[in-house]
């Protein structure tokens, strides 16, 4: 069973989470039958100022989502206060993705449609009038006594009188979180030079320190495919002008030609904290809130008016640049403003905070789309309604395994997420941790506050330069899976439940993860030489040696300079060669598979000028034999010769 089901409960007169992110929600998906779901029979009622949801709940069932976390998935019996926020090492619900959409491994997920902060409560909290109460146990002899309770409901509560509720149907998680996707506009597609290697540079950077520092690149045989220009760029930051400082820039927009020319784009971090010394602040003051922030104006983006006055003024000051990085838009109370501020706009302080990252991911993309021009950027806090948006989420934690965790949890709630590379102890974590990033959303080096390079740990710089390459090779692989997300919702990167939903096996693994349809990434935490490695379902092969693995948990030791890769029998991987060729590894008797390819830049593939490569293999004695062969859709494939092994 699938489908998408609204119910409107109680009267509410705010507009909802989807509606203030500019969510383009396809109203086709939504079911006009009566919703068959038995957890459809949701109860309501106002506890004062609070808007209180009761949602049926099978305490055998396994929850999982409600937004970005990074130490575990499941929340039964958990307690979350979603809100925008700055991670700080506690899955509390204060987090750069505070989602409001649950899933149920049992065929369902919950999206409660409120900008609000909401407190969920996961099948812990038991009422006085329960049906079927649990029983009452006592601690002093009873062995199995525990502090958790099986309550009979979810419960869910806000600041309001009424809300949308989606309810989602489907066989898997992934099916599930495919669906919400779509009902969000569908995922997002990144450019083809987003895909490959990042790094930023010193805030005090001027433009001969930028050169020189992308010719030292160039001297260890590495190419940066974007580069980040750090707060410095603009005439003042902390708060900002959003305007170039022309001593440090005398030309941007020449300087900013010049990279593009050599293949390497450029990206502006910013806040959208506008200072006094900005041409933007006279005129921005009316349509911003009542407390500022490190002194700065905060518009309030929920106006047309507002983000129309913010547009003009990236168009003026925009350079050529392809991207941005929207940062300080989550949280920490202490200089955020407070709960209780007041926004033109009449909206809460609380909703403005929960979108705030999400309108302005909009804003940049559709002035990148009036150009039809593509983007990739990053963002400090999104939100559902933002999956088609081509932004990913990043934070100042650097915890290696609460990184490995966001990149599988980001999955369940339709948001990208990127494990940036810093610092490390030691050349080890230093590879591990380039590893992780190449196997990630959008690899980054973001390392300029204490000058790491890549080559800084020489007995660790071939390691790397091969991680980087292998990044660049399965540039091909990324791209289908990000038209796949675009296109049917399903995320590039999500955790094996997601896929492996019956197997209960895989219900608690964080620290393996699924890239696209027929790769699983196990990487190494700092310090393994091996590892244990669940397999799911099905048969698998190493990436690297392509022997099939026969136990469905193995112990797998891995030499540094790889990391752990596996592939789904039938698997065919497309590898990008210097040349332009590809390189299809194949996996298994036998597979097909088609790979999706369009101009990497435009916005001309949603007009269905693409290309699509369908390619098969079998072997016999050992021996590959493929075929491939390419429809053309109003675009010429880039890739003109395959070869298969």
């Amino acid at each position: 069973m699938t489908g998408i089901w609204k119910l409107t409960l109680g009267a509410s007169t705010e507009e909802g989470l989807l509606a203030l992110t500019g969510a383009r929600v396809d109203e086709s998906l939504i079911s006009e039958s009566p919703c068959p779901l038995r957890q459809a029979r949701i109860s309501c009622e106002q506890v004062r100022e609070r808007f209180v949801l009761r949602i049926p709940h099978d305490p055998a069932q396994r929850l999982y989502g409600l937004g970005l976390s990074f130490r575990g998935m499941a929340l039964n019996h958990r307690v979350r206060h979603l809100r925008a926020d700055h991670y700080g090492g506690s899955d509390n619900g204060r987090t750069h993705a505070p989602v409001p959409f649950y899933l149920c491994d049992r065929g369902y997920g919950v999206l409660i449609d409120t900008a609000e902060n909401v407190s969920f409560y996961m099948g812990g909290a038991v009422r006085t009038d329960a049906v079927n109460p649990p029983l009452e146990m006592n601690r002093g002899r009873d062995a199995d006594w525990r502090c958790d309770q099986d309550a009979e409901f979810v419960e869910a509560s806000f600041i309001g009188t009424g809300v949308d509720v989606y309810l989602i149907a489907g066989e898997t998680l992934k099916a599930i979180t495919a669906q919400f996707v779509m009902l969000c506009g569908g995922g997002c597609l990144p450019p083809k030079w987003g895909l490959g290697f990042w790094h930023r540079v010193h805030i005090r950077h001027d433009e001969a320190a930028v050169l020189s520092e992308l010719n030292q690149f160039r001297e260890h045989g590495l190419h940066v495919d974007v580069l980040g220009l750090e707060p410095g760029w603009q005439s003042n930051s902390y708060p900002c002008s959003l305007e170039w400082d022309r001593e440090r820039f005398p030309d941007p927009e020449s300087f900013v030609s010049r990279l593009k020319a050599s293949g390497t784009r450029v990206n502006l971090w910013e806040n959208m904290y506008i200072s006094r010394s900005s041409s933007l602040y006279k005129g921005v003051l009316p349509l911003c809130g009542s407390h500022q922030v490190w002194g700065g104006a905060v518009p309030d983006v929920t106006l047309p008016e507002a983000r129309e006055m913010l547009l003009r003024h990236h168009e003026r000051e925009n350079a050529g640049v392809s991207g941005y990085k929207i940062d300080e838009c989550d949280g920490y109370d202490e200089w955020l403003w407070p709960d209780h501020a007041a926004f033109p706009s009449g909206r809460s302080a609380t909703a403005l905070r929960n979108v705030y990252g999400a309108r302005i991911e909009r804003l940049l993309t559709d002035m990148f789309r009036a150009r039809n021009e593509r983007t990739y950027g990053l963002v400090r806090a999104s939100n559902a309604g933002a999956s088609s948006l081509p932004f990913c989420i990043y934070n100042d934690c650097y915890d290696f395994r609460q990184f490995l965790t966001g990149l599988a949890t980001a999955g369940l709630c339709g948001v990208l997420w990127t494990p940036e590379v810093r610092n490390a102890s030691s050349s080890e974590e230093w590879v591990r941790r380039f590893q992780l990033a190449a196997l990630s959303p959008l690899m980054m080096l973001n390392a300029w506050f204490d000058g790491t390079k890549p080559w800084s740990f020489p007995e660790a710089e071939d390691a790397v330069a091969d991680t980087i390459r292998l990044r660049r090779a399965l540039l091909p692989y990324l791209y289908d899976a990000f038209h796949t997300y675009k296109a049917q919702g399903i995320p590039p990167f999500r955790p094996l439940v997601m896929d492996y939903t019956s197997e209960k096996r895989l219900a608690d693994i964080v620290d393996q993860y699924l890239i696209g349809e027929s790769l699983m990434a196990a990487p190494m935490t700092p310090g393994q030489s091996e590892r244990d490695v669940v397999l799911p379902p099905g048969r698998w092969y190493d990436f690297y040696t392509g022997a099939e693995l026969t136990s469905s948990a193995i112990r797998y030791a891995c030499p540094l300079e790889r990391a752990p890769l596996f592939v789904r029998g039938g698997g065919m991987i497309p590898l990008l060669q210097e040349d332009g060729s590809l390189f299809v590894r194949c996996f298994g008797e036998r597979g097909e598979r088609t790979l999706y390819d369009d101009d990497g830049v435009s916005w001309n593939f949603e007009r269905g000028e693409c290309a699509v490569l369908r390619m098969s293999f079998s072997r016999t004695d050992g021996r590959v034999q493929g075929r491939w062969s390419v429809e053309s859709h109003g675009w010429a494939s880039a890739y003109t010769h395959v070869e298969f092994a």
